[in-house]
């Protein structure tokens, strides 16, 4: 028995399936996950002394990979002053200004402690600002586990087939309206029909936990005309595009401008942290200044601060060529991916958009919850476990992201494309023997 077996025959009868976090437990792919014991660049090392080049990178925030020395520099410096005091620090009020000078239209922020409260905090300031209750949101994108956004949800919902979650109330999901991402027909529909009560509509500018969907060409502009129409405010979740496909996130990278946007993971540079953040008039009806109440214990804590300063720091350092190598990073994986399973005759569609991309075992377009369902998870067991096993860590889940870091290295993106080939040849010589 490995030592990660052990360690996961332990987690299971003190922790829930034996994880903090439901997709970690390898519940779509099967298998012992590898319990990680440290991080460095690009690979990651589990607690059997396994190598693996990693392109989970903590599910987004490890921007320039593990353990980079300005964000660990920060950090201890930081820590040497006190973890946490539940008082105002200078960290806090240096981290609102450079988030505010890097977000178009962001005059103010409110820190949180997690993409899941990022997402819920902006959700009341909508319906307080509006006074409105109703929310539309898409199936297959996922916004956090508070309850009004667990229905028909994606990350670790969808990857476990479930179309919602025990425990959440009809009432508090009875405001939440569902519409088909990249069909504007739809959201136009629960607008014809709730037009004077829809607050907001919350969307990830790109989907990103359905595997990953980019808008369609017209998607974001239609809805941003759409709220304009029925005074209804545009929300992006930008936990995971945020700083990431562009140093203003997605509304920089479409030149669309949300009413309120949330964010989390690159924020915080690896420490547990959220965001949110809008124009000046909307921010200030939030509690102390006005009567939108939110509040946490942890918020704006100060070594998340300092990790997450240092972070857009290097963000602003490198400007417009970290993007430009990651966003190479990402298509040379995906076009070599592409080729591997035509030329060993698998279906598989690969969507990018930036620095972001998943792979799906599917015959045809994937624009869609339904399309990204179609996928044959399957195949994607198999083609995990085999890169897997030949130290590639991806996502245990056909419906996440893979991402890229700074850290990834031309050596890196090489081997992972030699393994995904022989993982395709094996992959074709199963099909070959299913059609015997």
């Amino acid at each position: 028995m490995t030592e990660s077996e052990r360690l996961f025959a332990r987690a299971q009868a003190v922790l829930p399936g034996g994880v903090n976090s439901p997709v970690r437990a390898f519940g779509a792919v099967g298998g012992t996950p590898p319990f990680i014991q440290r991080g460095e660049g690009s690979k990651i090392y589990d607690v059997d002394g396994k190598q693996y080049i990693d392109y989970v990178c903590s599910w987004g925030p490890l921007l320039f990979g593990h353990c980079p020395q300005e964000v660990l520099e920060a950090v201890r410096k930081k820590m040497e002053n006190g973890l946490s005091f539940g008082a105002p620090s200078r960290v806090e009020v240096e981290m609102a200004e450079m988030m505010v000078s890097m977000l178009p239209g962001m005059e103010m922020v409110r820190m949180v402690n997690s993409g899941t409260e990022a997402v819920m905090s902006a959700l009341r300031l909508a319906r307080g600002v509006t006074g409105r209750d109703k929310i539309v949101k898409f199936a297959g994108c996922y916004h956090g586990h508070s309850d009004s956004l667990l229905v028909r949800a994606g990350s670790g919902v969808l990857t476990d087939s479930l179309p919602d979650s025990m425990g959440v109330s009809k009432a508090a999901a009875a405001d939440t309206l569902t519409a088909e991402y990249n069909q504007l027909s739809s959201v136009e529909s629960l607008f014809e029909q709730h037009g004077a009560e829809i607050a907001a509509i919350v969307v990830e500018p790109v989907a990103a936990n359905m595997g990953v969907i980019p808008p369609q060409e017209g998607f974001l502009q239609g809805l941003r005309a759409i709220c304009d129409r029925y005074g209804a405010l545009l929300v992006f979740d930008e936990v995971i595009t945020g700083f990431r496909l562009a140093p203003g996130g997605a509304q920089e990278y479409y030149g669309i401008q949300a009413d309120i946007a949330a964010f989390g993971k690159i924020i915080g540079g690896g420490m547990p942290v959220g965001a949110y953040a809008a124009r000046r008039d909307f921010m200030k009806q939030v509690a102390p200044s006005g009567g939108i109440y939110q509040a946490g214990t942890l918020s704006g804590n100060p070594v998340a601060m300092a990790a997450g300063l240092a972070q857009l720091s290097m963000i602003q350092d490198r400007g417009d060529r970290l993007y430009q190598m990651l966003t190479g990073y990402a298509e040379k994986m995906a076009e070599g991916l592409e080729q591997s399973a035509r030329e060993n005759g698998i279906s598989v569609t690969v969507n990018r958009e930036g620095s972001l991309f998943s792979v799906f075992f599917h015959d045809g377009p994937v624009q869609n919850e339904r399309q990204a369902k179609e996928s044959d998870t399957q195949r994607f067991k198999h083609y995990f476990h085999g890169m897997l096993s030949r130290g590639i860590y991806l996502a245990p889940s056909q419906f996440e992201a893979v991402f890229v870091s700074a850290a990834h290295t031309q050596k890196d993106l090489e081997k992972t494309l030699a393994a995904a080939d022989e993982v395709m040849r094996e992959l074709a010589g199963l099909q070959a023997l299913q059609q015997k």
